[in-house]
């Protein structure tokens, strides 16, 4: 039998429940950056050489960032890290007024955070069969993590229901990630989702590429279903995003960035600089403050690998005030986030509350 037909055949099996359950049986458990001290650790890493000293100047800066007054904090986040353990980890951030605005992508706000918001869960994989075989138990696989396809498409069908509740007209992704976190307030079944606290908290939450994730599948649904029915149908505005973002920058004034991976949030948050200009607020700053933690090469020429001396040169950020940390986020997010905790500059922050700047 030819290896398309193999996969047909495969494709169309009866899912085999128990090895499903085999596959899916150790839950990733999310770090909680409040139960150690990193203190001392870091303390002792800012005394070393290569990325160790590269972590201690960036925990210093995130630490400066907190302690400034004035300072507005973004959290940018690209990658898998919530996936892989440090939901939770960025949870604390917004419960803790460590963070003011949230830039991410898709996946990491609505494919991983608002999934756990729905009590679903990411599993580590023990094992990696061959990925047909995966396939064909509905197992999506991130690296050595799990998702069970069938809860993720609940993912899909929960935003088609938000979509379909609200009224049809143009939103941005903050003002519909918003309605995620009403909607995880009233029905969701984890106390510790950053979609959810980042309502009650009134944080704003963008994602630039928003439909490039199971919000995308909800909303394709919306409006096709909406269309053939002959009803209006709401749709995401991605200048919107631009602009709103722009607007907190103008507002805020001193700024600081906390950025997890690149890629399209990076560049996204670093441009609101650039878009103030243009509209006539030649006096609002650079970034003052800029910490990238990243495993991308910067040889490629690629938005997440250039380095926060790259952006100077566009007018995006301060040169004096940055760190890159070349290293995978996960290994040093928790010592980070954990330091910053514990030294607790956060305390005596004010809050912003940006997302009231809209209404």
């Amino acid at each position: 039998m030819s290896d398309t037909l193999l996969k047909t055949a495969a494709a169309n099996a009866p899912i085999n429940d128990t090895r499903k359950a085999e596959l899916l049986s150790k839950q990733v458990k999310h770090i909680d950056i409040t139960s150690f001290d990193a203190r001392p650790i870091v303390d002792a890493m800012a005394d070393m050489s290569f990325t160790s000293r590269d972590l201690g100047r960036a925990t210093r800066i995130y630490n400066e960032m907190l302690a400034d007054k004035d300072c507005t904090v973004c959290l940018v986040i690209a990658g898998s890290t919530s996936a892989g353990g440090c939901m939770d980890l960025y949870a604390e951030l917004i419960r803790n007024n460590m963070v003011d605005v949230v830039v991410a992508t898709g996946a990491t706000i609505v494919d991983m955070d608002f999934f756990e918001g729905l009590g679903h869960k990411h599993y580590q994989a023990l094992e990696i069969p061959d990925d047909d075989t995966l396939r064909s138990l509905y197992i999506d696989r991130i690296y050595d993590t799990y998702i069970d396809e069938e809860d993720l498409q609940n993912v899909d069908h929960t935003i088609f229901e938000i979509a379909e509740s609200l009224e049809p007209k143009a939103y941005s992704s903050r003002a519909f990630i918003r309605e995620m976190g009403k909607y995880l307030v009233e029905h969701g079944k984890k106390e510790n989702s950053l979609v959810k606290l980042a309502y009650e908290h009134d944080v704003p939450i963008f994602c630039p590429a928003f439909v490039d994730s199971s919000a995308g599948f909800g909303l394709v649904k919306h409006q096709v279903d909406a269309a053939k029915e002959g009803r209006p149908y709401l749709m995401i505005d991605a200048v919107a995003d631009f602009r709103e973002l722009t607007d907190i920058k103008i507002a805020a004034g001193t700024t600081g960035l906390l950025m997890i991976g690149g890629g399209v949030p990076k560049n996204f948050i670093q441009d609101t600089v650039v878009c103030a200009e243009i509209l006539g607020h030649e006096d609002v700053a650079v970034h003052k403050y800029a910490v990238q933690i990243t495993v991308a090469d910067v040889r490629d020429g690629a938005c997440s690998s250039s380095t926060l001396q790259e952006a100077a040169s566009w007018g995006k950020v301060n040169t004096g005030i940055e760190q890159m940390v070349f290293a995978e986020a996960g290994s040093v997010m928790p010592l980070l986030a954990s330091d910053a905790y514990h030294r607790g500059h956060w305390k005596d922050r004010a809050k912003r509350g940006w997302a009231k700047l809209f209404g």
